[in-house]
C-alpha cells in the first residue's frame, strides 16, 4: 500500500499534539477522518504508531522513529507552500511572551514594522503554557525564558539577560556584599511567592539557599523596579530593566559577583512556518534587533 503525504502529515498532527480530537481540529478535518488516516498509515507500515490511552495517545517506538524521519522534510514542504501562497508581511502575528520582556524590549524592537502592514496580537504569561499555545496553533510566535522540548519547533537562541542584586540608595551600606546575612534587614521584593530569581542569585553568587520569604510580592518585574526603586527593599532584577536606574543613581548594586547569573531568552516559532511567513518575518527583525 503506498503512503500519501497527507497521511504522515496527519500522523505528525497527531504525533505533536499527543491527541486525535486536537490533530483534528489543528488540520481541519474531522476526527473519523483523522482516525482513518491513522488506521491506514499504520496497516500500510505494518505496525502500531500509538498506544491509545484514556486521554490522547501516546507514541510507540515506531512512531518516534516515523515522527523522527519524517517531520524535517514535511515541515520544510509546508513552509514552502505558505511562502508561494501566503502574503508575506501583511498579516497578524499572534506574539506571547514575560510581560516584562515583551514589553520593554520586544515591542520597542517591532514597532518599526508596523507601518510596513505587520499587525501584532499580544499575550503575556509563563513560557510553558506560552510554548504549549504555541504547539497548539494559538500563537505565531513566543519569547521564553527556557529552551523549550516539544517537536516541531524552531528554537533559536535571543539574547542574554544578566540579572543584578539591587536597592535604593538607603539600602546601601557602602561597600558591596559577599554573603547574604548582611542583608537579613533589608526587606526582599520578589515577583512571585516562590522567589525563583532571588533564589537562583543566592545559589549562584552566595552558594547557599534562600531561607527567606519575601516581604512584598508584585507578578510582574516592573512593578518589582517600581517598588524597589521607591525604597521598599533589595531584588534581583535584569539589567536590561534597571540598568538605567543604576546610572542615574536611583539603584545601588549591592554585590559586585566576578561571574553575574544569566538567562538565555529565546524566540520560537514553528517548524513549519515558511520562511516569507509573517512570523518568520517577525523572528528575523528580533534577530536583527538584538544581534
Amino acid at each position: 500500500m503506498s503512503v500519501s503525504l497527507d497521511l504522515l502529515r496527519t500522523f505528525l498532527a497527531i504525533y505533536r499534539t499527543g491527541s486525535i480530537t486536537a490533530a483534528a481540529e489543528t488540520l481541519g478535518l474531522s476526527q473519523p477522518t483523522v482516525t482513518a488516516h491513522l488506521k491506514a498509515l499504520e496497516a500500510a507500515l505494518g505496525q502500531p504508531l500509538f498506544e491509545r490511552q484514556a486521554r490522547g495517545v501516546r507514541p510507540t517506538t515506531a512512531g518516534d522513529e516515523v515522527a523522527r524521519r519524517i517531520a524535517e522534510p514535511i515541515d520544510v514542504l509546508q513552509g514552502l507552500v505558505v511562502d508561494e501562497f501566503e502574503e508575506p508581511v501583511a498579516a497578524t502575528v499572534r506574539l506571547g511572551g514575560p510581560a516584562d520582556f515583551l514589553c520593554d524590549q520586544v515591542l520597542p524592537a517591532l514597532a518599526g514594522r508596523l507601518g510596513d502592514g505587520l499587525q501584532l496580537r499580544t499575550r503575556l504569561g509563563l513560557s510553558n503554557e506560552l510554548v504549549d499555545a504555541l504547539a497548539g496553533r494559538s500563537l505565531d510566535v513566543v519569547i521564553c525564558s527556557v529552551r523549550p522540548r516539544l517537536a516541531g519547533l524552531r528554537v533559536t537562541p535571543l539574547c542574554d539577560e544578566t540579572f543584578a542584586l539591587v536597592a535604593a540608595p538607603r539600602w546601601f551600606a557602602g561597600t558591596p556584599v559577599t554573603m547574604p546575612e548582611s542583608l537579613r534587614k533589608i526587606p526582599l521584593v520578589a515577583s512571585a511567592e516562590e522567589a525563583p530569581i532571588i533564589r537562583r542569585y543566592w545559589r549562584s553568587v552566595f552558594g547557599v539557599r534562600l531561607t527567606r520569604a519575601a516581604d512584598l510580592v508584585v507578578p510582574d518585574l516592573r512593578g518589582v523596579l517600581a517598588a524597589v526603586r521607591a525604597g521598599a527593599g533589595a531584588s534581583v532584577l535584569p539589567l536590561y530593566l534597571c540598568g538605567q536606574a543604576i546610572e542615574a543613581g536611583e539603584l545601588r548594586l549591592l554585590a559586585e559577583p566576578e561571574l553575574p547569573p544569566v538567562n538565555t531568552l529565546y524566540v520560537v516559532t514553528r517548524s513549519d512556518a515558511g520562511h516569507r511567513s509573517a512570523a518568520s518575518a517577525v523572528r528575523t527583525e528580533l534577530l536583527r534587533q538584538f544581534a
